[in-house]
């Protein structure tokens, strides 16, 4: 491994890093503001990456995501991952499922706003070197985050939206699909299309739609900022 190769690394993975936290900060922080204070007092505020750290979604997912596209692909074309999610109690907010709502939705407005952000970086300082790549990265992976986070399936912050917009009977019932936890659906959304794929089976509409969204509105964020690059 060269020394460019390993420091190139070592942005992606402060790209990633900077993504999840401000993510998640930004959920405790809008929480804060609507009344609940849980984060705050357990020190979940803080831009400490080890206070955020989740020893399978932010260390375990991404080196097992890494290691094995680079040993089939020879190439890393996906990266996924998660912080420890700051707590939040929703019986804080004057109305609850709608409060969650809101806390919800910071997450991925973050992403989106940290994205755009990117863009500006990358006009700036151009689409070559080091410092080209990081942008590139750090845009791709803001926009996959916010853009996954919002698909409507609890836990994800999709799926608070929509219980927090549905009546409350339904918004009950819809909430259930949280018991099946971040692991079932992540190995349905990704586990499962790759390995219907190692049989001949192609069958990946989540991986589809964000393939198509990721280039296309990180190209419509590049145009905004006047970079003269296009994913």
């Amino acid at each position: 491994m060269t020394e460019d190769h390993g420091l190139g690394i070592a942005l992606a993975i402060l790209a990633f890093v900077i993504a999840v936290i401000l993510h998640e900060l930004a959920h405790g922080y809008v929480a804060r503001a609507l009344g609940d204070s849980t984060a705050s007092q357990a020190g979940r505020l803080s831009l400490n990456p080890l206070s955020h750290i989740d020893r399978f979604g932010s260390v375990l997912l991404p080196l097992m995501l890494y290691i094995g596209q680079m040993l089939t692909l020879g190439r890393v074309d996906f990266m996924f991952g998660w912080a420890k999610p700051v707590p939040v109690d929703p019986s804080r907010f004057r109305y609850p499922r709608q409060g969650m709502a809101i806390v919800a939705v910071a997450g991925p407005a973050t992403n989106f706003a940290l994205a755009l952000l990117g863009a500006f970086g990358l006009a700036t300082f151009g689409a070559h070197g080091l410092s080209g790549a990081f942008f590139v990265d750090f845009i791709q992976f803001n926009l996959l985050l916010g853009l996954f986070n919002l698909l409507p399936l609890p836990p994800l912050d999709g799926g608070r939206i929509v219980a927090g917009i549905l009546p409350a009977r339904l918004a009950l019932y819809y909430a259930q699909i949280e018991r099946a936890g971040i692991l079932t659906i992540l190995a349905v959304v990704l586990v499962l299309p790759w390995a219907l794929s190692q049989i001949g089976i192609h069958f990946d509409p989540v991986g589809a739609v964000l393939n198509r969204l990721v280039p296309g509105i990180g190209n419509i964020m590049l145009r905004l900022a006047g970079a003269h690059v296009r994913f």
